[in-house]
């Protein structure tokens, strides 16, 4: 028997090391450039802001291998980085593309970093496309290299105002074409928050440290000889309990975040999101079932809400769209949850009597999340 346990506890290592890999891997931040249309005078101007890092995947600007990219790294790359830019954003009218001539290129700050800023007017063969709003916009940036990647469009102009999202299944939407209706916003932004919390690895593996012990009853004994629950309806409780304490907390600091009524750094929120999954894992391990599961969503999901809102913020969306975009999103969010709930449970119900369930998947899962958990820590309060 102690060989058996030696033999599983060296299997469980394993599968924390190989987790804690892959976690390295996916610990991937969003990757957003900002685009926006508005009238400077009597010219149309686009600005690009791409983020100085997601550049750096293409043209390796780190030529001093020190972990960041200067301006002067950037600067000396600049033509190249222009044509780049160029070719990878287009405007068209109905029937032909319109020059973008070049304004400014700079260094601008965002939340996540320094963002590489270019800034174009917009001059059509035709004006009455631009007098008729039949002009669209193409957007080609960083899809081929990240298909996570997102570009984040704001018009805003004299009797129209919108935004899209650009991704490599929808890289093009229409400009001027006048208000955009409240539905199509709020659909839009439905689909964007069930996408983020799809690829929110530490989202998903603190959501599902919470709902790994909901099949089984806590004891005092250690975790993995916890009983199984009998009642499917108990089960479903703890987990409604768990969602649902989330689901309002994260509500909460999302509204207050983008109404702009608190704003904690970005470096420190992404920091305690990776503390909560360390947290949420070694509660299962530890057994500290004193604090209700539900309050350890609660608390910590305020902080995931922080996170949440890191993805609209620095779009800065018109004033009346800010709710309906806010809404969607929010709803979004809750269906990418109810997807991952409705996926893990009926099975973690099936295998809740097995010790496979108990040494795999709550130690050894538990195990692995928090040892990924630790390195997103380090990794953050690194920068």
């Amino acid at each position: 028997m102690t060989f058996l346990f030696r033999h599983l506890a060296a299997r469980l290592a394993a599968l924390a090391l190989l987790a804690a890999f892959a976690g390295s891997a996916l610990a991937h931040s969003s990757s957003n450039a900002y685009l926006s249309l508005s009238q400077r005078g009597p010219d149309l101007v686009l600005r690009t802001d791409i983020n100085l890092r997601d550049v750096d995947l293409i043209f390796d600007l780190d030529d001093d291998r020190d972990g960041q990219v200067s301006w002067g790294e950037t600067a000396s790359r600049m033509d190249e980085l222009k044509a780049w830019m160029q070719q990878g954003i287009t405007v068209r009218g109905t029937s032909a593309a319109c020059e973008l001539k070049p304004l400014d290129v700079m260094a601008s700050p965002h939340s996540d970093g320094f963002y590489l800023s270019a800034e174009w007017t917009v001059v059509c063969a035709d004006p009455e496309d631009v007098a008729a709003g039949r002009l669209t916009l193409q957007y080609a940036l960083i899809f081929d290299q990240d298909n996570l990647h997102r570009g984040l469009l704001k018009v805003e102009l004299p009797g129209a105002t919108s935004s899209a999202i650009l991704s490599p299944d929808r890289p093009e939407a229409a400009l001027l074409a006048g208000e955009v209706s409240g539905w199509a916003v709020f659909a839009r932004y439905v689909v964007e928050g069930v996408w983020h919390i799809w690829i929110g690895i530490d989202h998903i593996l603190f959501l599902l440290s919470l709902l790994v012990l909901a099949p089984l009853v806590p004891s005092r004994r250690r975790v993995t000889s916890w009983p199984a629950v009998e009642s499917f309806r108990t089960s479903f409780m703890d987990v409604l309990a768990v969602v649902t304490a989330f689901t309002v907390a994260h509500s909460i600091t999302l509204v207050a975040s983008i109404l702009g009524w608190v704003n904690p750094p970005v470096a420190i929120i992404e920091s305690v999101i990776a503390l909560s999954v360390i947290l949420a894992a070694l509660n299962n391990l530890l057994g500290w079932f004193s604090l209700k599961r539900w309050r350890l969503a609660f608390v910590f999901g305020l902080i995931h809400g922080f996170g949440f809102a890191n993805v609209l913020l620095d779009l800065a969306l018109p004033a009346k769209q800010l709710a309906l975009a806010l809404g969607g999103f929010n709803v979004g969010v809750e269906i990418g949850q109810l997807a991952i709930v409705l996926a893990f449970l009926p099975l973690a119900w099936l295998l809740r009597h097995t010790a496979f369930y108990r040494w795999v998947v709550v130690a050894g899962g538990s195990l692995a999340i928090a040892v990924i958990g630790s390195i997103w820590l380090v990794e953050r309060l690194g920068g």
